[in-house]
């Protein structure tokens, strides 16, 4: 049977286990699962935070992380200002990055979620104004979702990856991961 992990990968840390050319300064994640065997399913990139699915089944990786299967992704995203319907209606609808335009989105105005501390902290600015959004895509393009705010005018300050399908962070705390079941992956 398939093994999956759920794991919250925190800021700073690689999504891979080894090699790349920023390993001699950042954390991979050979420094937080010991498990052999198990690759990622999809990418966070360094200064993302949140959920990541390591599995040792191709397919099932494949499943989870292949555009062509629509696996919704939802992330708790703070942005610089604070983004009106407009705004969010042009994630609804997608927006045109410079590689082309964005499948449709599901993006709300959100009150601050209950996280942990960020290390470091997001620099405060008293004359700016922030704000969380959720937004849920079912795409996976390089830095898509900090592409997308900065589109609207509204740049990321911190992105969460909360939930891949019906998979999420729950309870784990950055750094923490736990065994879930594969069975999930059959839902879009």
């Amino acid at each position: 049977m398939a093994r999956l992990i759920a794991f919250n990968k925190p800021m700073g840390v690689l999504s891979q286990f080894s090699g790349g050319r920023d390993q001699s300064t950042h954390p991979t994640l050979a420094e937080f699962i010991k498990l052999p065997g198990v690759y990622p399913a999809g990418r966070l990139d360094r200064d993302s935070e949140g959920l990541l699915l390591l599995t040792d089944d191709g397919r099932l990786q494949a499943r989870i992380a292949d555009p062509k299967h629509k696996l919704r992704k939802t992330y708790l995203v703070q942005v610089e200002g604070e983004p009106g319907d407009d705004a969010l209606a042009a994630l609804r609808t997608g927006v045109t990055l410079k590689d082309g335009p964005t499948r449709p989105a599901k993006a709300r105005a959100i009150a601050e979620p209950d996280l942990w501390p960020r290390d470091p902290p997001i620099r405060y600015r008293k004359n700016v104004p922030d704000s969380w959004i959720e937004l849920v895509i079912t795409e996976g393009r390089n830095r898509q979702v900090r592409r997308m705010t900065a589109a609207i005018g509204h740049p990321t300050l911190r992105l969460v990856r909360w939930r891949i399908g019906d998979w999420s962070l729950d309870d784990l705390a950055p750094g923490e991961w736990r065994e879930v079941s594969p069975a999930q992956a059959s839902r879009p």
